[in-house]
């Protein structure tokens, strides 16, 4: 396995802030690695530190000669008025093939119309076009900052089938940890909590999760051990030993080192995590929200149609969908923001709703950090306890000194904070929460997904994070762009049914298609005719095999054994390159018959 990147004693630093120091790693050819931490830990700067985006103050990264590097940015920005196909086209490596290269990158991402102007796109699919115009670079190392953000779920299954079968290393800073657990191959997690400051493992995230918790085991007995020699020492230096010898010296020196030995890993040791507490109103009635037969279009497109369900306490509604499938817009008639175009909301008397927005835009951006937290004074009343501004925001890891900033100097995990320290004030009967994981970290997502399951009332949640559905939901609504709803008992339900009707799309759309070309055979010779006739077939064997090679890919025996898993990796690239190569001579042998 080839080195392609290297990165020793790394130290980055803004002001008197030291982000992280003694980073040191190596990416190999086959890696996908994936980058978590806590918020601040310096993910998002590490990454664009390999991608040369931004210099270390002290150490050095190397880069094996002629390997080529690729970044895809949290937020892409494009010039509103290009296409799609010119964006990609100014990316791709001139040559002879590239319009034919260009084709095939927007056949993989399956844009639906490649003219399309970049304006026109919405947060998903312009993550989608990042991701292409860096594939046109052709790079040995894909580097991706937060690359499930604003990917709906169906693009995030996309996303994993492109990594795992793509022949570049790749490294991705997510907190998403399925994708974490389907993609990658190394983990690794920048935190204090380690004496270098980076822990790495080998395999996928709960592989990962095994070797921490082996090593952070470890360094507990380090620390309980060296407790009880350091109370030892201290009471030997209590007794007053005179330091008139070397060796009494000595011993003192080393008494005084074992403290401060001790202080470090005390240190490391401390987790600290955002303490997420929502309040309930306790209400009883059995129906909080009817809708009944709801519709609603927005700019003449219709989103859903007769859409029928009853939320009451302890209902746990989770809505996953294709972006601009309507979402947001069904959370905000619920809501009561705005009014469905038929159908019927009904809500409950006096029915109190907290409503966390994915726009997180409701508070201006100059606004302290202080007033945020507590608009009426210093103090907030929580649970009729008062609390002092500065409790209240070291309850969501915030510094003292941070108090006085403008929410616009805050991370977008510091923001999606602020916003769940706003709600948490609010007692409700009904939490409707639009996208609230983006920018989390994994120990704060598991603490809001911990006290959203002991929330009494009724939940509403839209994300795009499978593992908050499969933890919190006890029914599902699929939403997607034909304004169809489906309501299905878990995630592993819809994502059967979404494979099965992706299958029969598909099949039909290939009968169609020979039924159309069959008319015109005699524009082909007979050989052709006989191939393009056959071409079916063979298309639909090459995919079996496809998917044989990528569910190899997927045994731990081939997981776990590096020679095994490379040969693996080849199989499903061949195999891969067979179905390409399959799908031209059709798309060839189908244009000189309708020539």
């Amino acid at each position: 396995m080839p080195v392609l990147l290297t990165c020793d004693s790394l130290e980055k630093s803004f002001g008197a802030r030291t982000v992280f120091t003694g980073i040191a790693l190596s990416l190999h050819d086959d890696d996908r690695m994936g980058i978590i931490g806590p918020n601040g830990a310096g993910k998002s700067t590490f990454l664009q530190i390999l991608g040369g985006l931004m210099s270390p103050d002290d150490g050095i990264v190397s880069v094996r000669k002629g390997v080529r590097l690729s970044m895809v940015v949290q937020d892409p920005v494009f010039d509103p008025h290009a296409t799609i196909r010119e964006v990609i086209t100014a990316a791709a490596t001139a040559s002879e093939d590239r319009d034919i290269e260009v084709s095939k990158i927007i056949s993989r991402v399956a844009f639906p119309d490649p003219e399309a102007a970049t304006g026109t796109l919405s947060g998903g699919w312009k993550k989608r076009l990042a991701i292409a115009e860096a594939l046109a670079t052709k790079p040995d190392i894909l580097l991706l900052d937060e690359p499930t953000n604003h990917l709906d779920v169906e693009g995030i299954l996309w996303l994993e089938k492109l990594l795992n079968s793509s022949t570049f290393a790749s490294v991705f800073v997510t907190h998403d940890r399925y994708f974490l657990e389907n993609v990658a191959t190394r983990v690794a997690e920048i935190n204090r909590s380690y004496p270098l400051g980076l822990f790495t493992a080998t395999g996928n995230y709960s592989r990962f999760l095994e070797k921490r918790r082996e090593f952070l085991r470890a360094q507990q007995r380090e620390q309980d051990a060296l407790a009880n020699l350091v109370d030892r020492e201290i009471e030997w230096l209590r007794r007053g030993a005179k330091a008139r010898t070397s060796k009494s010296k000595a011993r003192i020196q080393d008494a005084f080192e074992l403290q401060d030995k001790l202080a470090d890993v005390s240190e490391r040791n401390q987790k600290g995590t955002a303490l997420v507490d929502f309040t309930a109103t306790g209400r009883q009635t059995k129906r909080l929200i009817h809708c009944e037969d709801v519709s609603k279009s927005l700019g003449g497109k219709l989103l859903f149609e007769k859409v029928t369900f009853t939320l009451g306490p302890g209902t746990r509604l989770g809505v996953l969908g294709s972006n601009g499938s309507g979402k947001t817009t069904l959370l905000r008639i619920l809501n009561g923001e705005i009014e469905p175009d038929t159908g019927e909301a009904r809500r409950a008397d006096g029915l109190r709703i907290a409503y966390f927005e994915q726009t997180r835009d409701n508070i201006d951006p100059e606004t302290p950090l202080r007033r945020a937290l507590a608009p009426e004074g210093d103090t907030i009343n929580f649970r009729d306890r008062t609390t002092h501004v500065a409790g209240w925001a070291a309850r969501f890891l915030f510094r003292q000194d941070q108090l006085d900033l403008p929410i616009s100097r805050l991370s977008g995990g510091e923001r999606a904070r602020v916003h769940i320290a706003r709600l948490m004030l609010q007692p409700a009967d009904i939490l409707l929460l639009d996208e609230p994981t983006n920018d989390l970290d994994i120990p704060t997502l598991e603490v809001l997904e911990a006290n959203l399951a002991d929330f009494p009332g009724c939940l509403v949640l839209v994300t795009h994070d499978r593992y908050l559905l499969d933890r919190l939901s006890t029914l599902l609504l699929a939403m997607n762009a034909e304004a169809k709803v489906e309501f299905f008992a878990e995630l592993s339900q819809w994502e059967q049914a979404n494979a099965q009707k992706k299958t029969a799309a598909k099949t039909d759309s290939r009968k169609e298609s020979t039924q159309t070309a069959a008319p015109q055979k005699k524009k082909l010779s007979w050989k052709e005719a006989r191939e393009y006739e056959q071409m079916e077939e063979l298309v639909m064997k090459a995919e079996e095999l496809l998917d044989q090679k990528r569910t190899q890919l997927e045994l731990p025996a081939v997981t776990s054994d590096p020679v095994k898993l490379r040969t693996a990796v080849e199989e499903m690239d061949a195999a891969q390159e067979a179905v390409d190569t399959l799908y031209a001579r059709w798309a060839e042998l189908e244009a000189k018959q309708n020539a």
